[in-house]
């Protein structure tokens, strides 16, 4: 057989929790070797060895001032790792949760997440994402399973009179369901998908996403907060399916 791509080595490399704590203390900034060895709590015959298994996976290089730095093919690696250390984290939920739904570049992107919190309580969640709306100052968008709950139509019609503007999109199929659909606000611009790929909450301080189970239906646990990073990556996806979606009102 083949060396194969090379992975394996790569893994085997990140299997070492003092190699990832080395790395991790280089993409702050450049350190010598007896600073490895005082920041990992090891002796400096320690820290050599682990350093020069990393220079050997080109990984870590030597700068002239004696200090290593993480290379460029090594930030590149950690960027990409920090993927694989979010979905792992709650692997109990992404074992029960159908994130392949959504488009793969947003799949690649889940570690923009990192930072947001995992609620699996239901009424919680259902409170947050229609506080959330309550809150907004400037929009509010969403991906729901159906149409706009009644209760809140008079929140909604304060919020927009304070100019907030909002966007909804709802499965068309469920739309279907309802003979006489609740009339919506002025101002308040609907589109049908032809499927749900997820709940999603956004405002401009505030988001949330509750992946569907595997098999499709909702549970309403997912990961909300108000980490700038979550905020775009659910404002990328939002308008995603907005852009293709058929106009309701």
């Amino acid at each position: 057989m083949g060396e194969g791509s090379g992975l394996d080595k790569l893994f085997f490399e990140f299997a070492s929790e003092s190699r990832l704590a080395i790395l991790r203390e280089l993409l702050s900034e450049n350190l010598k070797m007896q600073e490895i060895a005082r920041r990992l709590d090891v002796t400096a015959t320690e820290a050599f060895r682990q350093m020069e298994r990393l220079s050997a996976a080109m990984l870590v290089k030597r700068q002239p001032d004696g200090t290593f730095a993480i290379s460029e093919y090594g930030k590149l690696v950690m960027q990409a790792s920090s993927c694989l250390d979010f979905i792992s984290k709650y692997r109990e939920y992404f074992s029960t949760h159908d994130v392949m739904r959504l488009p793969s570049q947003f799949v690649n992107r889940l570690s923009e997440l990192s930072n947001s919190e995992l609620c699996t309580d239901t009424i919680a969640n259902l409170n947050k994402a229609e506080q959330a709306f309550v809150d907004a100052k400037e929009f509010g968008y969403g991906i729901a399973e159906g149409t706009i709950p009644e209760h809140m139509a008079p929140k909604m019609e304060a919020q927009m009179k304070r100019g907030v503007n909002f966007k909804f999109l709802v499965p068309l199929s469920r739309l279907a369901e309802h003979a006489t659909p609740i009339p919506a606000p002025k101002n308040v611009h609907a589109k049908g998908l032809g499927e749900l790929p997820a709940v999603i909450v956004l405002t401009e301080k505030f988001g949330g996403i509750c992946f569907l189970q595997v098999g499709g239906k909702v549970d309403y646990a997912g990961f909300f907060g108000d980490d700038p990073a979550l905020l775009n990556w659910l404002k990328d996806l939002f308008m995603f399916y907005w852009e293709s979606a058929q106009v309701l009102f």
